[in-house]
Order: C-alpha cells, then structure tokens, then sequence
C-alpha cells in the first residue's frame, strides 16, 4: 500500500472524532432492573382524621367526580399513532450456528498420542439476536437493520397478536445497514412511509420497537438534528446522513420504525452512543426505501469508491504536519493520508499527499463531501478531480469501481 509514516501518524494523531464515541449498532443484551425508594417522615404516614361540620370523625361519602375509563383527555396523538402503526411493528429474532474449531496443534500427531486420543470434535454454539423491523407490502416484505439479520441461518418474524413466521432475508446492505426480509403471509398491516426530506429538528418523534425484548414498546421525543454523519458518530463506514433523536433508544430497537405525529415513518432506528442519554439515531427512510429497492431486485447494493484515506487540511493538521517537517503547500483542501493498491485512485497515480480540490467541479472541505460526490457518482462512471500536489494543480479521471466486500 504506498503510504507516508509521517502522514498516516497524523491521521491518528488529528482524527476529530474520539473513538470513546463509537456508536454501538445494537445487539441484544441483558436486562437489569433497579428498584428506587424514597424516604417519607414517619408523621406523614398516619392517617390523618377528617374534620366536617358534623364533628370529627364523621367521613362523608362522595362520588368521584371523575369517571374511571378513560375518556376523551386520556388520548392524544400519540395513542392515535401507535394504535394504527403498533399492528405493523414485528420482532425479528435470529440464531446463527457457528463451530468452534479444536486448536491446529492438536492434530500434530506427537499431541494426539501424548494426550490419548484423537483431538476433540468441533463444536457447535448457536448465537442468539432480537431486533425490531415493520411491514412495508402486504405481501411480507419487510424493512429492518442489516445488523440485525447479519448471517444469520433461522430468521423468526414475530406480530403483536402472536403469529410467527420464519424469514428469508432477500439482501442486506452493510454500508447502509438496510436488509429487506420476506415471510409467507399476505394481507398483513403496512405502515405509512413518510419523506426524510421534510424531517426539522425540534418536530415530534415516536419510536416503536422491543428493546431489551420487551415488545411493543413505544417512546416519545423530538428529532433533535439531520444529516449527522457517519463520522460525526464514529462510524465512517456508513455512507449516511442520520436523523438524530432523543425519542428513547435501546438495544432491541434496532430495525423498528420512527414516527412523525401523523404516524408515518420518517426513518428505521439504528444506532446509540455508548455511554450517552438521549441520543440515537435513525437512518432515513427516503435512503432506506432506495437500498430496500435494490435489494429486493437485484439481492445487493454496489457502492462505488476510490480507494483512499482523507482528511481535512485544517490548521490543526497543517500543524502537526509542520511539526513533523512535513510541507503542504495547499492552503484548504482533503489531504490524501493513503491510497489502497489497485485501487482506482491508485490507477490514476493518485499519491500520498495530494490535496483533493474538487471533484466533478465541485469544491470540498471535508471527507463526508467527497463521500457523498462518490457515492452519487455511480460505478463505472468517470469522475473528474482536480488535486494540488505540491505548487501543481492536476486534473484527473478517476472511474470509481464496486466497495469491496470487507474481509474477516
């Protein structure tokens, strides 16, 4: 891989984004309980006697004014939402089976007879996951996170009323953590799908899912900011932008759908920061409906790249680049840290220390900005880029090819 040391130290050294601020997409984890008490003065625990005109300790008897079912104040637009959408809202429960292999020194020949035998079978262990998807046809497909359903063998589709069905994941998009599942039912409840587009921060959010297994369980915030990305979160690998949320989300969400006060989804749940209260995120649902698409068509999504390693010239990484006597004429720009072998940019002798400036005539000031021009380009189209490599200035036409598959 042709790389600079000097400039691959600075990357880690000038990397923005901490990694105590990973986000964890979610698993499914266990679930304690904390009982809390509150202390009361012993005086105001005794009952007191009422006083009425007819002397002390005569009590009268009153109807209450209020009646005991609920009535037309106990219901608002959130009971409103989840009655209509709570039927379309499935948990989606996987086990893969995966086998432990003996280790290789107990095949060696000397081991086996020195400890009396043959060296232990492999064994098997099932792995267990629960997350949270809803219906989007009649017809059984339905919408949820890739990480929920990832490699798994059994996939179970479970409803509200308690009818299950087993799945089959018809494709799963890890850079945009999309899967599309289908099971043998029609004539099942759908939600309303909404726009990402119109999204605003401060505007209703409700969350519907299972977190912690516990089913049909519905929380209620705002949306708190869009187009949060990949990096700002921790996670560059996902092409992005997030709506995020302080509407309740735990593990076991992941999948489920989050609402606008009319009920429709406005993006599928997805991913919290560790350590953190009241931040989530969802991916949009405008993005999730053109990868869920795709998937169903064609099984996969092609995702086009470059093949290389940004980051942002500001002054703090012109510093330590300095520091390390290391000279970058360009005054703005993204840095290239790394070019992958054979990768496209590499193709085009695109080097370790170029300045991206443009690309298809387009400034940028940041790593998400070419992310996203790439991504809009498509595989196999070219893609012109202006770079400054020392006092030059070049033009290139880089032509982007699929995302590798990444490697175990």
């Amino acid at each position: 891989m042709k790389m600079k040391p000097a400039l691959l130290k600075v990357l880690l050294d000038s990397n923005p984004v901490s990694k105590s601020m990973l986000s964890r997409f979610l698993p499914l984890v266990g679930m304690s309980m904390l009982l809390l008490g509150s202390c009361t003065p012993a005086s105001r625990l005794l009952p007191s006697q009422p006083r009425t005109e007819q002397g002390v300790g005569s009590v009268k008897n009153e109807t209450p004014d209020r009646p005991l079912t609920p009535t037309a104040e106990d219901t608002n637009f959130v009971v409103e939402v989840v009655e209509r959408v709570e039927p379309a809202v499935v948990q989606i429960d996987t086990a893969q089976r995966v086998r432990n292999r003996a280790p290789s020194g107990l095949n060696d020949p000397f081991l086996r007879e020195f400890f009396g035998g043959r060296p232990e079978a492999p064994r098997e262990r099932v792995i267990r996951g629960s997350g949270s998807g809803f219906v989007m046809s009649a017809d059984g497909q339905i919408l949820t996170n890739a990480h929920v359903v990832n490699q798994a063998d059994v996939v179970t589709v479970s409803f509200p009323g308690g009818q299950s069905y087993e799945g089959k994941v018809l494709g799963a998009d890890p850079v945009t953590d999309i899967a599309v599942v289908k099971i043998p039912a029609t004539n099942l409840p759908t939600v309303e799908m909404g726009s990402s587009k119109n999204v605003r921060p401060g505007q209703w959010a409700i969350a519907i899912g299972n977190p912690l297994g516990l089913q049909e369980t519905v929380t209620l915030g705002v949306v708190s900011a869009t187009d949060r990305s990949g990096s700002d979160i921790g996670v560059s690998d996902k092409r992005i932008g997030f709506i995020q949320t302080d509407a309740a989300i735990n593990p076991g969400n992941s999948g489920g759908p989050l609402l606008n006060a009319r009920g429709q989804v406005i993006g599928i749940n997805t991913a919290i920061i560790g350590g953190a209260q009241g931040i989530g995120f969802a991916i949009p649902i405008d993005t999730a409906q053109q990868i869920a698409q795709t998937l169903i068509t064609q099984g996969k999504v092609l995702h086009p790249y470059l093949g290389v390693q940004l980051v942002a010239l500001t002054p703090e990484v012109r510093e330590k680049l300095e520091s390390r006597n290391i000279e970058i004429p360009a005054q703005e720009g993204i840095l290239i840290l790394q070019v992958g072998p054979n990768s496209p940019a590499d193709k085009v002798g695109i080097q370790p220390g170029d300045v991206l400036q443009q690309i298809n005539n387009q400034p940028v000031s940041s790593p998400d900005e070419v992310q996203r021009l790439v991504e809009q380009s498509g595989v196999g189209r070219p893609l012109p880029i202006q770079l400054q490599r020392g006092d030059r200035s070049l033009q290139v036409s880089v032509v982007p090819e699929p995302l590798p598959a990444p490697t175990e």
